[in-house]
């Protein structure tokens, strides 16, 4: 196998380092799993999934939390920092209801770490009227569609770029999510169409 993969120039995909993005560890309250793993919905704004990943840089690693729609597969919320605190999550959530006029009633499922445990982040859930949702402890297939998009962010795109600065890792990420991902990637979810072009239609 390595003489072929060397005659015709192939390289093996490095796995890359792996960091814990949920701490369960902690007192706060959690909620129960309600998604349930059913990731289809009718509507738009009917049932959201959430979620932290990370990118490393030469300057240490890039946060970046996600808002996906499960109608449509679009991301509709993120933010990026330096730093994976409630902060985070409560932009990410901030820019999800501001895009979609803020909606009442969304199912949104996260894992329970203690970003999307805190009080300030349940209060904003809240004050919006949202149904939340968190996984089981440990149980990553308990939100696998944010799960799937996080790996297609970095196998498609990010795995073989090295960033200098998180300035340069949160530029590639903003191409991905608002230009590539949203209005080229075709989805099998869709129908083999694209976010953009699927929320469009509904």
């Amino acid at each position: 196998m390595s003489d072929i993969m060397r005659a015709n120039g192939w390289k093996s995909k490095v796995v890359k380092k792996y960091k814990a993005t949920t701490n369960s560890n902690h007192k706060l309250p959690v909620a129960e799993n309600l998604l349930n793993r059913q990731f289809t919905a009718t509507r738009p704004n009917e049932k959201w999934v959430s979620d932290i990943t990370y990118v490393p840089t030469d300057e240490g690693w890039l946060y970046v939390a996600g808002i996906l729609d499960l109608y449509g597969r679009e991301v509709i919320g993120w933010a990026m920092g330096e730093r994976m605190t409630k902060r985070l999550v409560i932009d990410c959530l901030k820019q999800a209801n501001t895009r979609r006029s803020n909606p009442r009633s969304v199912l949104l499922h996260s894992d329970r770490g203690s970003q999307y445990c805190s009080n300030d982040y349940q209060k904003l859930l809240k004050k919006s009227d949202f149904i939340c949702s968190m996984s089981r402890k440990g149980n990553c297939w308990d939100n696998a569609p944010m799960e799937s998009f996080w790996g297609k962010l970095k196998q498609e795109w990010l795995n073989d770029k090295r960033f200098r600065t998180r300035e340069d890792a949160k530029r590639a990420v903003f191409w991905y999510i608002e230009v590539y991902y949203k209005r080229y990637r075709l989805h099998e979810a869709n129908g083999y169409k694209t976010p953009f072009d699927y929320q469009s239609v509904a």
